[in-house]
């Protein structure tokens, strides 16, 4: 619609996006649906959400209010104009510490407010699962709950009051206090009221009396029996249909810091739902379940294997997760003590057989419980892990009964499962009956679809029959509110559409939700809808783990399930680009779903390789934070490589992707002729003079090639090697002093080495990854083939081959495997070895001796991405725990930001150096001068040095150093 589009530019500030991919990536949610919305705009003022509202009444096109777009069940999505509040409106207005309260905008992220709240002793704890990306909005709408609603209770009871736009355009503050009201709202208020006087007693006999009641509008906090009565708690849980939140005035609590754990494991599902009943009268904070189902699938994920060995015993079929958190924390050791004593009470022992095994695993390290806690809130992700078309789906996800009849549902709800099929995932709040609850299903078949139904209508009779609630956390959406008449009568949704009514009487905000809904079941609404297909495609890499067309490529990117892990902006590596530009196009989860719909034709022909797609793929700096971090295992570093080789074929390269991706051909001839090749950064001018045909920005210096490259005849053959040294393209030729330092360490632990090498007359050996980096599959395809014929020999004879830099060895272990499948790859992927991992490896052999002094009274240590990707860098740390008086200490950062030669870049060295100064920079800055600053990867130590003025050093340069004290 150019002519909304063209309006709403000539009106507002923010953002306003009307692109098909852009709106494409904002069409769907965490549900099953996808609406694809009219436009997008990301708002930067009260000013511009009032000028939305009144475009969009004059112009007849429905207001949807966006946060982290994380929703279950489909409010988020909608033909309608978009307003993203997460970009710029998103800070705190108000703090007022010593009444412990805050008022902020909806689109603050929940972990970044409790940030903000931390240094007062204070936090906002509706403590949902999604709280790196949920927003105060979103969960307000949804009257969020989280896993301490049993002391904390819910949004409605933490929300004090809200200042929002209605329908006409007038705004008002809902609360209990506040200005005098206009007439006009004082009107709607007394019509409230008198709603709820006149309903009161229908109210109290159809609404649910669990704690975890989110169905419907809160019309119970409008009776008599509620006096005074908050306006505010009915829009909480109006998922955005009656106003337009632009202010939320919160209830604060204090941090309770110190907390314990029990870990209760159960020989049957059954039991553990039987026993929490008993174990909630311990008075805990929150009692989690996790089930056999997600403990299997949490043990083949990188980042949850080890909490799982840690606290995991034998094979239980569920464990209930018991957290108590006092005021003084010295009661927590009785705490734990008296669920011991519970669960030997209830018949369970670590000596038991059969049933009667079980018992519970103290944890009181705050650094396992947090482990435990992220795996705990990744649950749902963890469950969207499976690789088949098959997936466990959110429509029956979270109905609530009370805690007395928990047992006997989950076992009714096991029972209609399996009547139909099917089995169901089961994790989360066993404290309040709240169950998450997915039954398998492949919601591509028309079958499977009608089972989905049927499960539907069944499950919610048998949570009517235990008066329980059919949504306990998260709302209504497209899946729920077409069953609120089974839930609460006719006579009750009358009163919802009569709300609905007087607060918005044209359908202005988010039409078809908790009243007039479509069926839940109209295909028409999926992701996956009744035309959905990818065509055949041709593919480079290996994607046989997945299903689908392109080998598998269609089903590795259709594991995004919108969860939004990737939007956190602090912890872990994902997604850099995002914590910059907040922009829902650079990030993990808006590439993914740009894809899926490129490859199923839903973004017009040659979406693939069209310029934006290149947009798109642009600012991923392929740091592989999501092979490791996103709970589905969306890889978006392999994916770009299948998009960067589409386009390459299609497109052809221009000469700033060639001179990235031949340098391993040109390397030689560039290093001999140093003085000449380095002039650009020493003559002044060349750098501009050159900037636009190279691509290369002019206000950076490029590496400098080393007029003395390693060579390998620099290490002499010593017999039967014990290890093969790979060096490198860029340690080679930019800086040879880490591979002679490597080659000094390994010598003075009396390691025989060998350097790796191609055949007589070959140019030096190289991983092809700066061919992969440009989209040239073949030519890198080649460099790994040559890379393999010679490392495979050592690899057979079992011995480890050991790199330096991090984006080539490990290339190794994943891309030269998916480029080339096949037991030798896979064998040398297991033998390649960073060289600081190599000697973590040699702990209690008494054969491997080295010999270390202190270099400094302090390290400070960055991890390239990479190898925290895959796992190394605890090797890093236990590699320098060997230094003796001296202090490591680890940077937490995201991506420095130079990612090869992203930061070089014409149009991405300002979002390199943002990146950088994200956290890296600043705390390298801050670091003494007698610090070492140490970083394996060359992309980082010339970010670091770029950006601070110190000079990084590898870890292989630090070890010699240690040697000479």
């Amino acid at each position: 619609m150019p002519q909304l589009s063209d309006i709403l530019k000539s009106r507002v500030e923010g953002d306003v996006l009307f692109d098909r991919f852009s709106r494409g990536r904002y069409a769907t949610d965490a549900s099953l649906y996808q609406m694809m919305p009219l436009g997008v705009l990301s708002p930067k003022s009260e000013d511009d959400i009032r000028a939305a509202i009144d475009i969009a009444r004059e112009q007849d096109v429905p207001i949807l209010a966006r946060g982290g777009g994380t929703s279950q069940c489909g409010q988020t999505v909608n033909t309608a104009l978009v307003l993203d509040n997460t970009q710029y409106f998103n800070n705190i207005l108000e703090l007022d510490v010593a009444n412990q309260r805050c008022v902020v905008r909806p689109g603050i992220v929940l972990d970044e407010l409790n940030r903000a709240l931390k240094p007062h002793g204070l936090w906002f704890p509706v403590d949902v699962s999604t709280a790196s990306r949920a927003t105060i909005g979103g969960m307000t709408g949804n009257n969020s709950c989280g896993g301490k609603s049993l002391r904390y209770g819910m949004m409605r009871d933490n929300v004090l009051s809200i200042d929002a736009f209605l329908a006409d355009g007038s705004h008002h503050h809902f609360g209990m206090n506040g200005p005098v009201p206009s007439p006009d709202f004082a009107d709607l208020r007394d019509d409230m009221l008198r709603l709820g006087t006149r309903e009161a007693d229908e109210i109290d006999a159809r609404f649910p009396k669990v704690m975890r009641r989110v169905g419907g509008y809160n019309i119970d906090a409008l009776t008599p029996a509620q006096a005074p009565n908050n306006l505010a708690q009915l829009l909480v849980g109006s998922e955005g249909t009656l106003a337009y939140s632009t202010a939320i005035e919160l209830k604060l609590w204090p941090i309770l810091s110190q907390k314990v754990l029990g870990v209760c494991h159960f020989a049957t599902f059954h039991q553990a739902m039987d026993a929490a009943q008993h174990l909630v009268t311990l008075n805990p904070q929150g009692v989690e379940l996790v089930d056999a189902t997600m403990i299997a699938l949490a043990r083949d994920i990188p980042m949850f294997r080890a909490t799982i060995e840690e606290v995991v015993t034998g094979t239980p079929e569920a464990l209930l997760l018991v957290e108590f958190a006092e005021e003084d924390s010295t009661r927590h050791t009785a705490k734990l003590n008296a669920l011991d004593e519970m669960m030997g009470d209830l018949g369970f022992s670590w000596s038991g057989t059969g049933s009667a095994w079980g018992g519970v695993t103290k944890v009181t390290d705050a650094a396992i419980q947090g482990r435990i806690a992220d795996l705990r809130s990744s649950g749902l992700n963890i469950m969207m892990s499976m690789k088949d078309d098959g997936k466990p789906v959110s429509f029956v996800e979270d109905c609530a009964v009370e805690l007395i009849d928990l047992a006997d549902y989950t076992a009714g709800l096991t029972e209609i499962f399996e009547r139909h099929g099917t089995r169901g995932t089961w994790y989360a709040h066993a404290s309040v009956g709240c169950l998450h609850v997915r039954p398998v299903l492949n919601l591509k078949l028309d079958k499977d679809v009608a089972t989905m139904r049927a499960i539907a209508e069944e499950c919610f009779d048998l949570v009517a029959r235990y008066k329980g609630s059919h949504s306990g956390e998260h709302g209504d959406g497209l899946v729920r509110s077409e069953f609120h008449e089974k839930m609460f009568g006719a006579r009750m949704v009358a009163n919802f559409a009569e709300v609905k009514k007087r607060f918005d009487p044209g359908g202005l905000f988010n039409p078809g939700k908790i009243v007039d809904a479509p069926k839940m079941d109209d295909r028409r609404l999926f992701r996956y809808g009744p035309d959905y297909a990818a065509p055949e495609m041709q593919t480079a890499l290996d994607w046989s783990d997945w299903t689908g067309s392109g080998g598998g490529f269609q089903g590795a990117i259709e594991m995004c399930n919108n969860n939004g892990a990737c939007r956190k902006l602090k912890g872990g590596v994902m997604c850099p680009s995002f914590r910059v530009t907040r922009k829902e196009q650079d990030l993990t989860r808006g590439r993914a779903n740009t894809l899926r719909l490129a490859i199923t034709g839903q973004l017009g022909p040659d979406a693939l390789t069209s310029e934006q797609m290149a947009e798109t793929m642009k600012l991923c700096v392929s740091c592989k934070g999501c092979k490791r971090e996103c709970p589905t295992g969306v890889d978006m570093a392999r994916m770009k490589i299948e998009v960067l080789a589409a386009r390459a074929r299609e497109h052809g390269l221009g000469l700033h992707d060639c001179l990235v991706g031949y340098l391993p051909r040109y390397a030689p001839w560039a290093s001999r002729l140093s003085v000449l090749t380095n002039l650009r950064n020493t003559v002044p001018g060349i750098a501009r003079l050159t900037e636009r045909l190279t691509g290369f920005t002019a206000t950076r210096d490029l590496p400098v090639w080393s007029a003395h490259p390693f060579k390998n005849r620099e290490v002499a053959p010593q017999g039967s090697p014990q290890a093969v040294l790979f060096a490198d393209c860029f340690n080679r030729y930019f800086e040879p002093e880490n591979l002679r330092a490597t080659v000094k360490v390994l010598d003075a632990a009396d390691v025989r080495v060998q350097v790796a090498a191609a055949p007589d007359g070959e140019r030096p050996l190289c991983c092809g990854r700066t061919f992969l980096s440009v989209g040239l599959v073949d030519e890198a395809k080649a460099e790994a083939r040559r890379l393999v014929d010679a490392l495979l020999p050592y690899a057979e004879q079992g011995l480890p081959i050991i790199g330096l830099e991090p984006s080539c060895l490990l290339t190794l272990r994943d891309e030269i495997p998916a480029l080339m499948p096949g037991t030798d790859t896979a064998l040398l992927a297991r033998q390649a070895r960073m060289l600081e991992e190599y000697i973590a490896d040699q702990d209690g052999n008494p054969d491997f001796n080295l010999p270390l002094g202190s270099p400094a009274p302090k390290i400070l240590l960055h991890g390239h991405c990479h190898q925290k990707a895959m796992d190394v860098m605890s090797s890093i740390q236990k590699t320098l725990s060997r230094l003796p008086d001296t202090e490591i200490e680890t940077i937490e950062t995201s991506c420095c930001g130079m990612a090869g030669s992203f930061g070089y870049g014409v149009d991405t060295h300002e979002i390199s150096r943002k990146m950088a100064e994200a956290d890296l920079a600043p705390a390298v800055r801050a670091a003494d001068p007698s610090t070492l600053i140490v970083a394996d990867g060359t992309s980082c130590r010339h970010q670091v040095g770029d950006t601070t003025g110190r000079k990084p050093i590898h870890v292989a340069r630090l070890l010699e150093m240690a040697l000479k004290q």
